[in-house]
């Protein structure tokens, strides 16, 4: 399975989500810088954390139009897996390939901590290696984390399990303690705890690593002949 980490102009979580892939999966990996235009030869795309173009005008507002963004959204068309975290879950929002959107946190202050995270949908090709219920400690660091949609959309996320993962302790205001959603075909995860930062027992906590296997499991059970 090969990945792609995209880097826009502010993105700082770049080399920790390919170290991630380098260390936990053995897999191979590349920048794909956010000019590029083609990305054919990878299996999954990973759009990483940070503050691409300086979140003017709102996080991920710049970023969705880069040209890059056509690409990830026809690899999401095609059934690639498609991860988001952080800046790069902003970003999806604002390409329309997760519903909702993100607004800065009720308290209006930067966050950086560490949170228990609920695996609310463990049928996901992101969490097959989690447990349904489960407890994880993820680390968070974010100013615009507090996802917000309207009550349709927030029906529809619960009654076709969209809702991947939930805050234990909301620290953000996000709607319904929300974390991570999935897109209806269940191939875009985007979510704001930051699993790069959870491989490895230096960093805190290795809880993360197993949202990397289920990728690479989901991919091998359906795609590796």
């Amino acid at each position: 399975m090969r990945f792609a980490v995209i880097v826009f102009p502010g993105s700082n979580c770049d080399s920790d989500m390919y170290q991630a892939i380098e260390d936990v999966l053995g897999e191979p990996v590349d920048y794909v810088w956010h000019e590029d235009d083609d990305l054919q030869a990878y299996d999954g795309i990973l759009l990483p954390g940070g503050f691409s173009y300086g979140d003017y005008l709102r996080s991920g507002a710049i970023a969705r139009f880069a040209p890059i963004m056509k690409q990830v959204e026809k690899a999401a068309q095609e059934g690639k897996l498609v991860l988001g975290v952080c800046n790069g879950f902003q970003i999806l929002l604002e390409a329309g390939l997760l519903p909702g959107a993100m607004k800065r946190n009720d308290s209006l202050q930067f966050i950086c901590s560490t949170e228990t995270i609920i695996v609310e949908n463990n049928q996901t090709p992101f969490t097959l290696e989690y447990e349904k219920g489960e407890e994880i400690q993820i680390p968070i660091a974010h100013g615009e984390g507090n996802y917000y949609c309207d009550e349709r959309v927030l029906e529809e996320l619960q009654a076709n399990q969209q809702i991947v993962f939930r805050y234990k302790k909301n620290p953000n205001g996000s709607v319904d303690d929300i974390a991570g959603i999935i897109n209806k075909q269940g191939n875009v995860l985007g979510m704001m705890p930051h699993p790069e930062r959870a491989v490895s027992e230096i960093l805190g906590t290795t809880d993360g690593k197993r949202l990397f296997q289920s990728i690479l499991r989901y991919w091998r059970e359906h795609y590796d002949s």
